[in-house]
């Protein structure tokens, strides 16, 4: 049986078709498979390294099911999976992470090397393994022996070399368990971008100038911290960050030989708003569902590309049983669920990180001060080898707080970074190790209360109907400061250690019937937030806001209201802005169609939507720099540059003398005008006929690889995509971010997962573009319009369905006695 998509409104006979199927016993591994249709392609392989005979059924949709007779075998298997579709992806992650682009790539590399060993994880590596579950040390093990399995077939000539590795004249390289969870540049907690920008407003035009950079939540006034000179702090104090952060380009080279006029606009685009990357997820009480069981629904939304960030994978084998997405370079699943529990994620906006500025000791630029005195930076010297060319020797600087990003001799000055990455057990998504085990509320409060990096809102579903939400993620106390800008580093803001797991907040069975989050502000009334400092910059309320109304809206709510949600494209900070519209009238007569269509809509940015393109146009990239032109100071304008839009619209909302002598009228001057601007620049877009008008005109998904610029115009072509409309933006539950230059989409959904908790094989999923890597595969990008359509395919769990789903069956047994690498 194949299901060539499933929509919202298709879902319901797919339901019924595999609920007769169901068993709530879930068969793990078995030597033997049941008679498979003749169109099911088979194939017999040997692999060096593993103990003993297994399966890989892979379904329609490229999804990998794995059933192996022990732990250690699934998870080898799952290395070896990963590097089968993933190679060119993970290899690139792990040679970025560890600092190897150079050896492989050459030398306009070695800068981005030397940036990314900063970040490292240097400390007591048995420490480090014991902050996850027991066992995570083997299952990682494992997981790379399959990677380095698959490497050796593609190095002996037995499996295809993936194309970009021809492109660049490169192999995959060798891994090692600890490759895993030294690199921690991929996992997200970051606010030292914004700290960086707040320091330059403060520097340009006094801290009140910031109000429209960055809302501040709960409500919070924050100072210039005692001993800091703001203007210390430079545009380009954060090169080594975003070198360190930042993918791998191919063309142009990367910043080794950028200008430093490139830097800065890259760095000043980073700091002047929040990155527009976050996550929906909820989970419904079997109270409020229409099939009396909890559902849980979750769409991580990250950057977009090709490959995709997630992969989606099942692992059996006895004892363990799990299904759900990650990132293809961890072993395991993020998110997902076994047996008896689902698990989600979003990010919870934990303030990870500081900033430290010192005074370096006359004469010796590696000292700085620190209480009475002075200390030496700790200097580590490391060899970066170069393809076609000698090593370099790279000097790495440390402070007692963590790596030196950047030094000013002239000022006598140093910054380094404190990051929660240096602890042990920041491991990105590795916390999640608890949860493949997991069976209980408890075991997720445990979960919960270990959970390192990214910090996330985790949501949590049982087969006996119980559903909750926790706050995790390791909170630095800070007793005399308040996170938001960079602290002198002299002994005066230190973190006094961290916040107990258990005082983040959290719910179990709430008495609505559902819990939802979206990046949003959501501390409790009551909770202790100036005690605590968890954080003070969050996303703003929009998707939650709609969100909420949905699932609020229903008595009973179904796997199909879950699906529609995600996919929704309404947006409720539209609303916002429009309804001050309302009195405002114009002779212009496309200014006027323009106000007439906006107070007619009905906010739904859908691809057909004329009224969507013009307030969007409108909101990214003429309202916000207009408003900043005349409420924020000359001198910190650049730094600001169109502000957040949440803090705009509230700035509209409550108009004050910053924005004139008579602020209401301002304000309806300024909304005019923007609308103007907006429109004559969709007419030079569009077309002077505003009927021929739509969102889907502009906005749009194309995925290509960094390495396609490397090819030919033919392999490039076969290794690109799109362009495919989207509806939906930043603001509507179906994220959409977009670049304002041409609004092609660059962040949103990574994967969306709808679970039936407890009939499991009801569940439903959909990942992009495609489950492999390999552009000649079927499987490269055969989600990508289902994806952009908000349609889904099945997420089967069972042995007996995921056997019916089944394209593909990988019979495998050793080759040979596995050996340690």
């Amino acid at each position: 049986m194949r299901f060539k998509t499933i929509s919202a409104a298709g879902f319901s006979l797919f339901s019924l078709v595999l609920a007769s199927a169901w068993t709530c016993t879930q068969a793990t591994a078995r030597s033997h498979l049941t008679p498979l249709p003749a169109a099911v392609h088979q194939e017999s392989w040997a692999i060096s390294g593993l103990d003993r005979p297994a399966h890989i059924i892979i379904d329609h949709w490229g999804i990998a099911h794995i059933f192996a007779a022990s732990e250690r075998d699934a998870f080898f298997l799952q290395g070896y999976n990963a590097a089968r579709d993933r190679l060119w992806q993970i290899d690139l992650w792990r040679k970025r992470g560890l600092g190897l682009l150079a050896r492989s790539f050459g030398a306009s590399y070695v800068e981005q090397d030397r940036a990314a060993r900063l970040f490292l994880y240097r400390g007591d590596i048995d420490k480090e393994w014991a902050a996850y579950a027991p066992g995570t040390r083997d299952a990682t093990q494992a997981f790379v022996q399959g990677i380095n399995a698959y490497a050796a077939e593609v190095r002996a000539g037995s499996r295809p070399l993936a194309p970009e590795f021809k492109l660049t004249g490169s192999s995959p390289d060798h891994w090692q368990a600890e490759d895993v969870v030294r690199i921690r540049s991929h996992a997200l907690v970051a606010n030292v971008t914004s700290e960086v920008a707040r320091a330059r407003v403060a520097c340009a035009a006094g801290i009140a100038a910031d109000r429209l950079r960055r809302k501040l939540e709960p409500a919070h006034t924050t100072v210039v911290p005692d001993g800091l000179d703001p203007c210390d702090v430079t545009d380009d104090v954060l090169k080594d960050y975003r070198l360190a952060t930042q993918p791998v380009g191919f063309a142009p080279p990367p910043a080794a030989t950028m200008k430093k006029a490139d830097i800065t606009g890259e760095l000043r685009l980073a700091q002047a708003v929040p990155p527009e990357e976050g996550s929906n997820n909820w989970v419904i009480a079997p109270s409020h569902s229409a099939t009396g069981r909890a559902i849980l629904a979750n769409d991580p939304h990250r950057q977009l590309g090709v490959p995709g960030l997630r992969y989606i994978v099942q692992l059996n084998a006895p004892g363990l049983s799990i299904i759900g997405a990650g990132e293809p370079a961890l072993p395991g699943i993020a998110l997902g669920h076994n047996a008896q529990t689902a698990f989600g994620i979003t990010i919870f906006n934990t303030d990870q990180e500081d900033l430290y500025v010192y005074s370096l000791k006359p004469g010796d630029p590696d000292s700085y001060r620190y209480g009475d005195g002075y200390e030496k930076m700790r200097v580590v010297r490391e060899t970066i080898e170069v393809r076609g060319e000698a090593p370099r020797t790279a000097e790495l600087r440390f402070t007692r707080h963590g790596p030196v990003l950047a030094v000013d001799l002239k000022k006598g000055r140093a910054f380094a970074l404190r990051t929660v990455w240096n602890e042990p057990g920041m491991s990105g998504y590795l916390g999640s190790s608890r949860m493949w085990h997991a069976r209980s509320w408890k075991d997720f409060q445990n979960t919960r209360n270990a959970w390192g990096t990214p910090p996330l809102n985790l949501v949590y579903a049982d087969n006996h109907g119980n559903i909750g939400w926790a706050a995790g993620g390791l909170t630095p106390v800070r007793p005399n400061w308040d996170g938001l800008m960079p602290v002198p580093g002299d002994g005066r803001y230190e973190w006094n250690g961290f916040l107990s797991g258990d005082l983040l907040p959290s719910s179990y069975n709430p008495k609505e019937g559902w819990f939802a989050t979206a990046n949003e502000m959501n501390l409790p009334a009551g909770y202790p937030a100036e005690q605590h400092r968890v954080s003070f910059e969050w996303s703003d309320p929009s998707r939650i806001t709609r969100i909420k109304s949905v699932l609020g809206g229903k008595p009973r709510l179904d796997l199909t209201d879950s699906m529609a949600l995600q996919t929704d494209s309404h947006s409720v900070e539209s609303m916002r802005l429009t309804s001050l519209l309302a009195p405002l009238t114009s002779p212009d007569p496309l200014l006027a169609g323009a106000l007439s269509l906006l107070k007619q809509w009905n906010h739904d940015e859908t691809v057909a939507s004329a009224a969507a393109a013009i307030y969007e146009v409108w909101v990214t990239k003429h309202l916000g720099q207009m408003t900043v032109n005349i409420a924020t100071p000359a001198a910190a304008r650049t730094i600001v540059e169109a502000g957040s839009l949440d803090a705009i619209i509230t700035c509209l909302e409550h108009p004050d003398t910053a924005l004139g002598a008579e602020p209401s009228v301002a304000r309806d001057a300024l909304l005019l005008a923007s609308l103007g601007a907006s429109v004559s620049e969709l007419k030079t877009l569009l077309g002077p006929d505003m009927t021929t008008w739509s969102w889907g005109r502009l906005h749009h998904a194309s995925f290509e690889p960094a390495a396609a610029v490397l090819a030919d115009p033919a392999l490039r072509a076969q290794m690109s995509m799109g362009p495919l409309q989207l509806p939906g933006s930043a603001s509507s539950p179906r994220a959409a971010t977009y670049r304002t230059s041409d609004f092609a989409a660059t962040a949103g959904a990574s994967v969306r997962m709808v679970l039936d908790v407890g009939r499991w094989d009801n569940s439903v999923a959909i990942n992009t573009p495609g489950q492999s890597g390999d552009p000649f595969s079927p499987h490269y990008r055969d989600l990508f319009p289902l994806w952009a359509a908000g349609d889904y395919v099945p997420l089967v769990f069972s042995r007996a369905a995921v056997e019916r789903e089944a394209e593909t069956v990988l019979t495998l047994t050793p080759a040979a006695r596995r050996r340690e690498p």
